[in-house]
Protein backbone atom coordinates (compact mmCIF):
# COMPACT_ATOMS: atom_id res chain seq x y z
CA UNK A 1 0.00 0.00 0.00
CA UNK A 2 1.55 3.21 -0.87
CA UNK A 3 -0.22 6.39 0.45
CA UNK A 4 0.19 8.28 -3.01
CA UNK A 5 -2.26 5.41 -5.09
CA UNK A 6 -4.69 7.23 -2.64
CA UNK A 7 -4.34 10.83 -3.31
CA UNK A 8 -7.04 13.04 -4.79
CA UNK A 9 -10.86 12.55 -4.26
CA UNK A 10 -12.46 9.54 -4.40
CA UNK A 11 -15.37 7.66 -3.34
CA UNK A 12 -13.32 4.22 -2.69
CA UNK A 13 -11.11 6.25 0.50
CA UNK A 14 -11.62 8.59 2.96
CA UNK A 15 -9.20 10.65 4.95
CA UNK A 16 -9.39 12.25 8.24
CA UNK A 17 -6.74 14.26 10.07
CA UNK A 18 -7.54 13.26 13.39
CA UNK A 19 -9.69 10.86 15.43
CA UNK A 20 -12.80 12.79 15.84
CA UNK A 21 -13.92 11.34 18.97
CA UNK A 22 -16.84 13.28 19.90
CA UNK A 23 -18.19 12.94 16.63
CA UNK A 24 -18.15 9.22 15.63
CA UNK A 25 -20.79 9.70 13.00
CA UNK A 26 -18.40 11.51 10.94
CA UNK A 27 -15.79 8.97 10.35
CA UNK A 28 -18.09 5.78 11.03
CA UNK A 29 -20.07 7.08 8.10
CA UNK A 30 -17.31 5.88 6.08
CA UNK A 31 -16.77 2.29 7.45
CA UNK A 32 -20.77 1.27 7.00
CA UNK A 33 -20.32 2.56 3.70
CA UNK A 34 -16.83 1.08 3.29
CA UNK A 35 -18.01 -2.04 4.79
CA UNK A 36 -21.29 -2.29 2.53
CA UNK A 37 -18.84 -2.95 -0.87
CA UNK A 38 -18.88 1.26 -1.52
CA UNK A 39 -15.07 1.37 -0.41
CA UNK A 40 -11.89 -0.01 0.70
CA UNK A 41 -9.76 2.65 3.10
CA UNK A 42 -10.07 5.23 5.37
CA UNK A 43 -6.48 6.48 6.34
CA UNK A 44 -6.15 8.70 9.44
CA UNK A 45 -3.60 11.31 10.11
CA UNK A 46 -3.86 12.43 6.40
CA UNK A 47 -5.54 16.12 5.79
CA UNK A 48 -7.90 16.77 2.88
CA UNK A 49 -4.67 18.02 1.13
CA UNK A 50 -3.05 15.70 1.20
CA UNK A 51 -0.18 16.59 4.16
CA UNK A 52 1.03 13.46 6.17
CA UNK A 53 0.08 14.89 9.47
CA UNK A 54 0.76 11.61 11.14
CA UNK A 55 -1.41 10.70 14.57
CA UNK A 56 0.93 11.26 18.16
CA UNK A 57 -0.71 7.92 19.48
CA UNK A 58 -1.84 5.33 16.29
CA UNK A 59 -2.37 1.86 18.78
CA UNK A 60 -4.58 4.32 20.64
CA UNK A 61 -6.45 5.73 18.08
CA UNK A 62 -6.50 2.01 16.45
CA UNK A 63 -8.14 0.78 19.54
CA UNK A 64 -10.81 3.68 19.97
CA UNK A 65 -11.85 3.30 16.32
CA UNK A 66 -12.13 -0.63 17.02
CA UNK A 67 -14.19 0.14 20.30
CA UNK A 68 -16.62 2.85 18.45
CA UNK A 69 -17.57 -0.07 15.56
CA UNK A 70 -18.25 -2.63 17.99
CA UNK A 71 -20.55 -0.42 19.91
CA UNK A 72 -21.81 1.42 17.14
CA UNK A 73 -22.43 -0.80 13.85
CA UNK A 74 -24.20 -3.69 13.55
CA UNK A 75 -23.10 -6.28 12.25
CA UNK A 76 -19.90 -5.55 13.09
CA UNK A 77 -18.17 -5.41 9.75
CA UNK A 78 -14.42 -7.50 9.26
CA UNK A 79 -11.80 -4.64 8.88
CA UNK A 80 -7.92 -4.53 9.52
CA UNK A 81 -5.67 -1.48 10.61
CA UNK A 82 -2.35 -0.75 9.96
CA UNK A 83 0.06 1.88 11.20
CA UNK A 84 2.86 3.51 9.34
CA UNK A 85 5.79 4.73 10.99
CA UNK A 86 6.39 8.43 10.35
CA UNK A 87 10.04 10.31 11.94
CA UNK A 88 8.24 11.12 14.97
CA UNK A 89 4.41 10.13 14.58
CA UNK A 90 2.43 7.39 12.69
CA UNK A 91 -0.62 7.02 10.26
CA UNK A 92 -3.11 4.45 10.11
CA UNK A 93 -4.79 2.86 7.91
CA UNK A 94 -7.81 0.88 8.17
CA UNK A 95 -9.62 -1.53 5.62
Amino acid sequence: MKLSDYIGEATEYDKKEILEERKPKSWLKSVSAFANGIGRALFFGVSNDEVLVGLEDAKGVSEKISEAIKSHIDPIPDSTSRSQRLKTRSSLYSQ
